[in-house]
């Protein structure tokens, strides 16, 4: 007689956990990103560690929010495409009631850190949440939604920098602006990857926008972001290291450009490449670090 094998139940603390993508780190740790580089450069490298904790925390109590929301948006449409047909709501494994109420601790959480932060930047932290809530309905009225989120994105130097500085500066500003160009080109780099899901389905992305052009504007977007970090790195006055980061950088996004002309490209390679702006992301970090001294 054969048995089948029994199937591992999953439990809902994992449910829970892939709902917050917490099972794939690199979303976080690329939102913590720009933050850690805003509080770095604004402090000289010498920012108060517990602000450089409440920055962590902050970002991850964001970014959980961020995803649930964008799951309870998506709940109809994410079982239409390969990629996202599993995750716990699109695949009904999680009740809406569990996802809204994960949504809410979230905010709580993020709110609770806003008030470790002066006041200009703990309302900086409230005027980013209508574009948190609202970036996942982007895709369906805006050609370009990935700007939305790059702007959300670009809301965490902001937060940052001024929570050291109490204001926003120019260096500010190109850093933010250096922020949002980035997130454009790694976001459209992913976005490729649903590429014919989201033309079928009817909803909205770069990669779609920019059509037979997607390569080269993501060749803009990073060509955009090296321009404004050397004018962030002359205007601060950052050192070597910071350059040589910026080198290392600038030939890792280079090189991904070469890739991506490449025809018949697995849809893995897109995620990849995603992964890999990570690590780009933190080598800018150590160099802005180091840098500062």
């Amino acid at each position: 007689m054969v048995t089948q094998p029994e199937q591992k139940i999953e439990s809902t603390f994992s449910k829970i956990i892939r709902l917050l993508r917490w099972n794939k780190p690199e979303g976080r740790l690329i939102l913590m990103i720009p933050g850690l580089w805003a509080v770095f450069l604004a402090a000289q490298g010498k920012p108060p560690l517990p602000l450089v904790g409440v920055i962590i925390l902050g970002t991850l109590a964001t970014s959980a929010v961020g995803c649930v929301v964008n799951d309870l948006w998506d709940k109809d449409i994410d079982p239409e495409v390969e990629r996202t047909k599993n995750r716990p709501l699109a695949s009904r494994t999680l009740s809406i009631k569990i996802g809204v109420v994960v949504a809410i601790v979230g905010m709580a959480c993020a709110a609770i850190l806003a008030f470790y932060l002066n006041p200009l930047s703990f309302w900086l932290c409230v005027a980013a949440v209508p574009v948190i809530l609202l970036y996942p309905g982007a895709k369906r009225v805006f050609p370009v939604p990935q700007l939305v989120l790059s702007i959300a994105w670009g809301f965490a130097v902001l937060i940052s920098w001024s929570a050291v500085t109490q204001n926003l500066s120019q260096p500010t500003w190109l850093l933010w602006g250096a922020t949002v160009l980035w997130t454009l080109g790694f976001d459209t780099v992913y976005a490729m990857s649903d590429r014919e899901d989201d033309k079928r389905i009817g909803v909205n992305s770069s990669a779609l926008f920019f059509g037979d052009y997607v390569e080269m504007a993501i060749a803009v977007f990073f060509i955009g972001t090296v321009g404004l970090l050397i004018w962030l790195g002359i205007v601060t006055h950052l050192h070597i290291a910071f350059w040589i980061s910026l080198v290392i950088a600038s030939a890792g996004w280079v090189w991904q450009y070469l890739r991506l002309i490449k025809a018949d490209l697995p849809a893995a390679a897109y995620s990849e490449m995603f992964r890999q702006n990570v690590w780009i992301g933190f080598i800018l970090l150590a160099g802005m670090i180091v840098g500062s001294f």
